[in-house]
């Protein structure tokens, strides 16, 4: 079962900026290209950072003034933010350390990095070098399958070609990327292993088993007679 990675859905063409480059070039650049993060590079072509719409809106948070006064460690954590809003060029606006994934981590892999630190997007990095930009719209590309092409993955690659099932007892119908699958299987410690290998399949919304068995194989093994 092939499983597409970030290489295979990434954007190659990344637009990026320099550490210098001011705020109004950026937010220009974003709304031209309509993306939501531009990384940024060192003079020797090494990304130092990134700079996404969350820090560029941040200087409408901190637009109006230095507000009411806060106690002096909540205080030192907003002059702070304050000084990064309101930032001139790239240096001052950008996120580092970056966090950035593989051209070869598997996209579910990579979806769950993007929503751990509620990102939209996130460099791809090969070699040290950046090599791409992936974001969550070419993540959701996987679920962008025909039902036939799913129905056709799950019935020869996991039925037939690693489980070794029969596919005229164990009938798929796929709808709008839920799988239904009805039908028998030899043995009941089948079934759950049909349903999680069809889940994994790139595409699956969800998975509706109504399975049988002829053999119920996961209760107490018989003792042998003396």
């Amino acid at each position: 079962m092939k499983r597409r990675t970030v290489g295979d859905v990434m954007t190659r063409t990344v637009v990026t900026v320099s550490e210098d480059t001011p705020f109004t070039e950026i937010a220009d650049a974003m709304a031209e290209h309509r993306i939501s993060a531009v990384p940024v590079m060192d003079d020797d072509g090494r990304l130092t950072g990134i700079v996404t719409e969350a820090d560029l809106l941040r200087r409408e948070e901190y637009g109006g003034g230095a507000g009411p006064r806060r106690p002096r460690l909540l205080r030192r954590t907003q002059d702070e933010a304050r000084a990064r809003a309101t930032a001139p060029d790239a240096r001052g606006l950008m996120s580092a350390p970056v966090v950035t994934v593989a051209p070869g981590t598997p996209v579910a892999e990579a979806a769950r990095v993007l929503n751990a630190h509620g990102f939209k997007a996130a460099p791809v990095v090969r070699d040290g070098r950046l090599a791409g930009i992936v974001a969550r719209r070419d993540l959701l590309s996987v679920f962008h399958r025909s039902d036939d092409d799913i129905r056709d993955e799950i019935i020869d690659d996991v039925l037939v070609s690693r489980l070794w099932q029969d596919p005229a007892e164990v009938h798929v119908r796929v709808q709008e990327g839920v799988v239904h699958l009805t039908g028998r299987v030899e043995q009941k410690s089948l079934i759950p292993i049909v349903v999680r290998m069809a889940a994994a399949t790139e595409g699956v919304v969800d998975v509706v088993p109504t399975l049988g068995y002829d053999y119920d194989d996961t209760g107490p093994a018989p003792h042998p007679r003396a």
